[in-house]
């Protein structure tokens, strides 16, 4: 359901100059399959999740996501695409302040053309254990809370994909596998297919697929 293949980006520094940060010849994730890509920061991660989810454009290659090949689509049809299709955990969660648990799940759904399911946002809520805290703000939120919500606002679409950036790295040592096996658990009772990149080792030993991002990725390999 994901293929990425010859997909390159470059970004332009200061001085004028291109600096490669993405060469992946191909990569595959099937439909409900969840795999780890582990690889040290400033390895490119974050950007190989931003072009998949069609965040940031790729300058070659494709990027097919259930048979669309978004790095075809224009701007607006991509971003309509990614609410449909696409769930996104961010590392800072990226929740706002002013809206409640609950309005923030709900605001994932503004973007997809499609009426709001407060029934689907408060199961979900329920399901990754914040049903008691849904007209709680983020401010009164612990990390851990604040992060189970972000999980419930990406997967309150039904996407295919769900992409999660370092999701344990704002959260305390104690919390990070019970985030991992949430993660895993409703993604598989979902039947979504997710792709998670991480630096930790403890992190990445709790998936059955680690993929390493220097053998993905061949800039890191002309850099090394």
């Amino acid at each position: 359901m994901l293929l990425v293949e010859n997909v390159k980006k470059s970004y332009r520094e200061p001085n004028g100059e291109w600096l490669p940060i993405l060469n992946v010849p191909r990569f595959e994730l099937a439909a409900g399959e969840q795999a780890v890509i582990r690889g040290q920061s400033g390895g490119g991660k974050t950007t190989l999740l931003n072009v998949i989810a069609g965040l940031s454009t790729a300058d070659e290659g494709r990027v097919i996501v259930s048979s669309t090949d978004i790095t075809q689509l224009p701007e607006a049809a991509r971003d309509r695409f990614r609410a449909r299709h696409i769930g996104f955990v961010f590392q800072t969660f990226n929740l706002l302040a002013g809206f409640t648990a609950l309005e923030n799940v709900l605001l994932g759904m503004t973007f997809t053309g499609q009426k709001n399911d407060p029934r689907r946002a408060i199961e979900l809520l329920e399901r990754v254990g914040i049903g008691h805290r849904l007209t709680h703000k983020p401010a009164a939120l612990s990390v851990g809370e604040q992060q189970r919500v972000a999980v419930a606002r990406a997967l309150v679409n039904r996407p295919s994909l769900l992409l999660a950036d370092e999701p344990t790295a704002n959260i305390d040592p104690a919390h990070q596998q019970q985030v991992i096996e949430l993660l895993c658990e409703v993604c598989r009772d979902e039947n979504v297919a997710m792709l998670l990149v991480t630096h930790a080792d403890e992190v990445a030993e709790q998936f059955e697929r680690v993929e390493h991002l220097e053998n993905l990725n061949r800039t890191m390999a002309k850099v090394s």
